[in-house]
């Protein structure tokens, strides 16, 4: 029988009744070190101070108006986005998937408008961009894809760094190039520095629009506000979600004056998207992310991380095989199944996410302090011990 609840997540038989920084709590009490913060969601842990008060002080005021009228926090909102970005303007949504649909959108109606006849984006393979029809065709795995076609025409899907084969795939139909700078749900795969200053200036060279995907990146996760900025090649057009709500559903479509030139009144909208109590939030998340010294902090306390995950990949090499990331969105490859050490974490009181290429992924809050860490570095080598001898049983 059916449950409930439609049965597409394989959930684990966990719940929690409350958070507390980077800890959640079931019924019974019993503590977990949250080092995925609901994937990359809990950019300051959970039910931090400065985010409830701003939800407290929005709900008891107004919930809701609709885009048909000025919401004075969204404005404030993108006015930090914009002043802190590339970007010139910002477009909000409930989601990731919602903002790089509208990425995708704004790059062909850019082309229609100019007249250029461009209408293809290319996508990456590892790639991974939401869950609608239009973003799992972006994607185009078979993973994603499979029973849910037909699939939106318009993207051209390439092997991840196969530079020949780029330079092959542009065309005169060539709209945009969409990319995350880390590849999250691919398995924690960073662009290196010099390939995004390559694909920056190839799309210079052929007019194409450069998309990036920081919905999982962005946001202090790499220890700059967004993971493009360590390589100095800014995009035309930048989709966001996941920490900038710091738990409240909220996306962004970021965008140069030029990108965006073909967004006039009536091109696009949402109902909920960026919303008094969503916008209330974000302005908060915002607030506390660009506050002096507290990305200088997430670079230190992600130093810490990564070595004491080294020391974990030399301890226990039948289980890991590497680390990889950077930041503060950290992969360990591993040599078992990921699921297992997933499983193994939940007995061990620590929660990591699995990832694509049998990739644990580690997403802590940015504001995890150093005992903290060391705490996660215990609990993680619990859990690779007792895979370890599960192993060996």
């Amino acid at each position: 029988m059916i449950t409930p609840v439609l049965p597409t997540y394989a959930r684990a038989p966990l719940s929690f009744e409350k958070g507390e920084g980077p800890w959640l709590m079931t019924e019974d009490g019993t503590r977990y070190l949250d080092m995925g913060a609901g994937i990359a969601v809990s950019l300051l842990g959970h039910a931090h101070p400065r985010l409830v008060a701003a939800l407290e002080e929005q709900g008891r005021r107004l919930w809701h108006t609709s885009n048909l009228y000025e919401i004075p926090n969204q404005k404030r909102l993108a006015e930090m986005l914009v002043e802190n970005t590339f970007a010139d303007s910002v477009f909000f949504t409930n989601s990731g998937t919602e903002a790089t649909e509208a990425a995708v959108k704004m790059a062909r109606k850019y082309h229609a408008v100019k007249g250029t006849g461009r209408d293809e984006i290319i996508t990456f393979s590892g790639s991974f961009h939401g869950r609608t029809l239009g973003m799992i065709s972006a994607a185009g795995s078979e993973k994603l894809t499979n029973g849910f076609g037909p699939l939106l025409p318009g993207f051209v899907h390439l092997p991840f760094g196969d530079h020949d084969a780029l330079n092959a795939a542009i065309s005169e139909r060539t709209a945009a190039i969409l990319i995350e700078p880390v590849q999250g749900e691919g398995g924690i795969v960073p662009v290196p520095d010099p390939c995004l200053k390559g694909l920056r200036d190839l799309c210079d060279e052929h007019g194409i629009l450069l998309i990036y995907d920081e919905i999982q990146c962005g946001m202090g996760r790499t220890g700059k506000l967004f993971a493009h900025e360590w390589s100095g090649a800014a995009p035309d057009i930048m989709a966001v979600a996941k920490g900038i709500g710091g738990g409240f559903p909220l996306g962004a479509c970021l965008a140069t004056e030029e990108a965006a030139s073909g967004m006039t009144a009536g091109t696009h909208g949402t109902t909920y998207g960026g919303n008094p109590l969503a916008c209330a939030v974000g302005c908060a998340v915002m607030e506390v992310v660009t506050e002096d010294g507290f990305l200088d902090r997430v670079s230190a306390i992600s130093g810490r991380l990564r070595q004491g995950l080294e020391g974990l990949v030399a301890s226990h090499p039948d289980v890991f095989e590497l680390v990889r990331g950077s930041g503060l969105m950290l992969g360990l490859k591993c040599r078992v199944p990921n699921m297992d050490v997933v499983n193994a974490g939940y007995d061990a009181g620590v929660l990591v996410i699995p990832g694509g290429d049998n990739v644990i992924r580690i997403l802590p809050p940015l504001n995890l302090t150093d005992a903290e860490v060391d705490e996660a570095l215990r609990r993680l080598d619990a859990a690779a011990g007792a895979v370890a001898k599960g192993a060996a049983a």
